[in-house]
């Protein structure tokens, strides 16, 4: 619930519950023909109970053609704060019923004159109608500067019931009630209510809407109760010079309790700021359309940056940045100055926060208890957008940022970038393997091509009787093979123990802490119970072979020693023979012997490998099916992604139907193959050398790499290719081929602007071919799109026509404040005075600082506010009464 003073609770314009045909005590008895139980002082009483519990702040106090009883109900609800309308049903000469109602404090007997201006047939008999016909009591009415409207209009009696479509297209009338919503009436009388309501009946066109309100005849208390009893109407403060004022803009000030505007998710609902050049500034803001006028200097792009300071959004242009960090520094800084916001969170669930910052500090989050809060201002209203003066002109010029306003009305599957990012780091987990497996099976190939050559030189040792006398030479090479190898598997044994052990998994998650108050929380201790079991169990297997497998090390270690003895044993008696053997060819018959002991421990090395080799080629071999499958899901997955993009590029061509069109072109922006390229510094490749990577019609990564792999022939052939790039590419290792296989190729976002005007025929250009005043209009369409949290900006008018603001930006922001707050410092009156902005905030400057009194704060209705707006945006109304004459309007 928003939470306003008082004092400055009418600084701004809101929907107040509007009761406007309250009959008084008298009223059931003499015209509904039965009793409603309560004596006159009861009835007031109860009037304002429901008044009260109903929150109705205006009634209008309407008995056929009598004031008598106005005194005495207006002084049971004045005192607790209802204003009063006073007034009266009467008929014309044609019986059509109307309503009268009259400003607030106006006095019985005056009251009285009115109903004799009103030519009354017979004035003792309010039921009797008015010698005027309706024009004459419209026109009458509105003299009077009373305010009038078509009672129970779809009933008998009513305007269009009578079929009245003269009186109906009177200017002077603007108001007209029905029972309940304009769709309840489809299909009465051929749909004809509806079709006049709608203004789509020529015979009853309006160039203004009539203003349809729900205001039932309460004939009883118990009768407010009923929704077609009241109606909203939006004002700053309840006046009925306000109430007037509201039926101009009936689309925007008007409601029937059936469509009652709801209230946006996130928004900053006040702000005050201590310290500065805006010292002492109080501002309620609207939930709606907020704007800020003035002089310059003033202080309108300070109060937008001061916003910005105290939810630290640093602005996304450098210049922006530099005019922000130089205005907060001139007008927060220097005073060490503080801000402090009242907001609502959206990604809260709209739970309330105070944000305040203080300069040289960061933002301090409050929730409403007044405990400081965790969380930073972004993750309150994560949806903000704040852009300063010029901004949006800076963000037209880079495309980048162009495309980023897109992001949040494309799909943001979190699911699908989880999926993507595992299978991307499954990838690139693969690569390493296949390069170690590729490396294994090089080095493996690598010492079996050395096998025949050692086979060969060892015949030759053969052949000087080495072999001989050297018997014991191979068996002892080939033992130690062996047990180098047994001592590997021991350790793979303890290593795997390791392992397993630290797999087992940590039971914490279901404590009786983690389960406390869920409601199943007896089926969780039997899952713990069961899962602790199986631990317990897999602990104690795991603790009985680590047992085993020390007792095994420990044996090991005696046999492995024992082994050492026997060998030293082996080498002393082969280094006996080495003493023995001839000198053969230079060499002493020890040397000889030494190179044949050396030929032989490298051969029983390298035989073993033979095995070994078609398992290293099987696990390449699954290895290189993994990566098939990785790739097949990542373009699985890019398939969906693309599908979801370009539907939400459709959905977003429908919202701005007329304005924009957005398309997503596949995998057009080939910059990462071009700079993954040029990045392997591939001999006299240069980014010219390139070029056909952009000039073709279709490419990818996986094509590409396909050619790679058939070899430089394939690539000339495939690409048109010449020799020299060509040779160059089918260079790459296979760890660099199999990185440019996994690079992803970003889809581009085309979007273009109906440049036309009015009712022309639509012209649609790219926005890289518009003007930066049309890429700024591009740009505002986005901005204003669907956000359930607030946009505020600094002069969004700057780069923009007048005609584009007046035809196309009022309009969007009437529709979209609804659902949104908005806060703009504008210098163009087409934003606060056509699109009806509910706080209108006039800053001037006084003891060279910004004012921005509570009296200054109001919407159109206000009359200061008015001439105000007038003074400052229009020039005056002597300026613009002139410029009317000029344009013969």
């Amino acid at each position: 619930m928003r939470q306003i003073n008082m004092d400055d609770s009418f600084t701004f314009a809101k929907f107040w519950r509007c009761a406007l045909q309250v009959n008084p005590f008298s009223y059931q008895s003499a015209y509904r023909g039965s009793e409603h139980g309560f004596e006159e002082e009861q009835y007031n009483a109860a009037v304002l109970e429901k008044c009260l519990a109903l929150d109705i702040k205006i009634v209008g106090i309407a008995d056929h053609g009598s004031v008598s009883s106005v005194d005495s109900l207006r002084k049971v609800l004045e005192p607790s704060g209802i204003v009063v309308f006073p007034g009266f049903e009467i008929a014309a000469n044609d019986k059509t019923h109307f309503v009268c109602l009259f400003p607030e404090g106006t006095g019985t007997q005056l009251l009285e004159r009115y109903l004799g201006n009103l030519d009354l047939l017979d004035p003792t008999d309010g039921v009797r109608p008015s010698r005027l016909s309706s024009e004459q009591l419209v026109d009458k009415v509105d003299q009077l500067g009373g305010f009038i409207y078509a009672a129970h209009c779809t009933q008998d009696s009513g305007l269009l019931k009578n079929r009245l479509n003269h009186v109906w297209m009177l200017p002077k009338l603007r108001a007209a009630q029905i029972p309940g919503s304009v769709e309840d009436l489809a299909g009465v009388e051929s749909d004809f209510y509806r079709r006049v309501l709608k203004n789509k009946d020529d015979a009853y066109k309006r160039e203004r809407l009539v203003a349809v309100i729900n205001a039932k005849d309460v004939a009883k208390p118990a009768d407010l109760e009923h929704p077609g009893a009241t109606c909203l109407i939006k004002m700053t403060r309840p006046t009925f010079a306000a109430f007037k004022v509201a039926f101009l803009d009936p689309s925007s000030r008007i409601r029937l309790s059936s469509d009652a505007a709801k209230q946006p998710v996130g928004r900053v609902l006040s702000m005050a700021i201590t310290g500065g050049y805006l010292d002492g500034l109080k501002v309620n803001f609207s939930d709606h359309l907020n704007t800020v006028i003035g002089g310059r200097g003033t202080g309108k792009s300070t109060l937008l940056e001061c916003l910005r300071f105290a939810l630290d959004l640093a602005p996304k242009g450098k210049q922006a940045l530099k005019l922000h960090q130089e205005i907060i520094k001139e007008n927060i800084g220097r005073a060490a100055g503080r801000v402090e916001l009242v907001v609502v969170s959206s990604a809260q669930n709209g739970k309330q926060y105070t944000v305040s910052r203080r300069h040289g500090e960061l933002p301090v989050v409050r929730d409403i208890n007044g405990d400081v809060s965790t969380m930073v201002p972004r993750e309150l209203l994560p949806g903000l957008d704040i852009y300063g003066q010029n901004e949006i002109y800076e963000l037209a010029q880079d495309e980048a940022s162009r495309l980023q306003l897109l992001d949040r009305f494309l799909p943001q599957d979190r699911d699908y970038e989880q999926k993507r990012a595992d299978a991307q780091k499954r990838l690139k987990e693969n690569r390493v393997k296949v390069v170690e497996s590729l490396s294994d099976v090089d080095d493996v190939e690598s010492e079996l091509r050395r096998l025949p050559n050692l086979e060969e030189q060892l015949r030759d040792y053969e052949a000087l009787g080495v072999a001989e006398k050297l018997a014991t030479t191979s068996l002892l090479a080939r033992e130690r093979v062996i047990v180098s190898t047994a001592k590997e598997s021991l350790q793979s044994f303890e290593s795997v123990l390791a392992d397993f052990r630290r797999a087992i998994p940590d039971l914490s998650f279901i404590s009786d802490e983690a389960i406390e108050g869920v409601p199943d929380r007896d089926a969780l201790v039997t899952m713990r119970e069961t899962l602790g079991t199986l631990k317990e169990s897999f602990e104690t297997h795991i603790t009985e072979m680590e047992t085993v497998a020390a007792t095994t090390q420990q044996f090991f270690s005696t046999e492995h020693d024992a082994w050492l003895l026997a060998v030293q044993e082996h080498d002393k008696e082969l280094e006996k023979e080495l003493r023995t053997l001839p000198d053969t060819a230079g060499k002493s018959g020890q040397e000889i012997g030494a190179a044949y002991q050396k030929l032989q421990q490298d051969i029983e090395s390298i035989r073993p490998l033979e095995s070994k080799l078609p398992g290293h080629q099987q696990q390449h071999d699954a290895l290189e099916q993994e990566r098939r499958n990785i790739l097949a899901e990542l373009s699985d997955l890019r398939t969906l992604r693309l599908a979801a993009l370009q539907k939400a590029a459709k959905r977003l061509t429908r919202k701005l139907e007329g304005k924009m069109k957005v398309e997503v072109v596949p995998e057009a922006d080939r910059s990462p193959l071009v700079g993954y390229l040029l990045g392997c510094r591939l001999e006299g490749i240069g980014e010219k050398r390139l070029a056909w990577i952009e000039e073709a019609e279709i490419i990818s990564p996986t094509l590409l790499v396909a050619s790679i792999r058939e070899g430089s022939g394939m690539l000339q052939l495939d690409w048109g290719l010449t020799p020299m790039v060509a040779d160059a590419l089918a260079k790459l290792q296979p760890s660099q081929i199999m990185e440019l296989e996994a690079l992803e190729l970003e889809h581009r976002v085309d979007i273009s602007l109906n440049v036309a005007h009015g009712d022309a025929e639509p012209n649609f250009r790219p926005l890289n071919k518009l003007s930066t005043g049309q890429q700024c209009t591009a740009i505002l369409h986005m901005l204003l799109l669907d956000n359930i949290d607030p946009l505020f900006m600094d002069q969004p008018e700057d780069n923009l026509d007048n005609a584009f603001i007046a035809e196309r930006i009022v309009n969007e922001l009437r529709d979209a404040k609804t659902n949104r707050q908005f806060l703009f410092a504008t210098h163009n009156a087409n934003i606060p005075v056509f699109g009806d902005a509910e706080w209108i905030g006039v800053f001037r400057t006084e003891d060279n600082r910004g004012c921005l009194e509570l009296e200054a704060q109001g919407s159109i209705d206000v009359a200061f506010i008015r001439d105000q707006v007038a003074r400052i945006l229009e020039g005056g109304r002597e300026a613009f009464i002139q410029r009317m004459e000029k344009y013969e309007f």
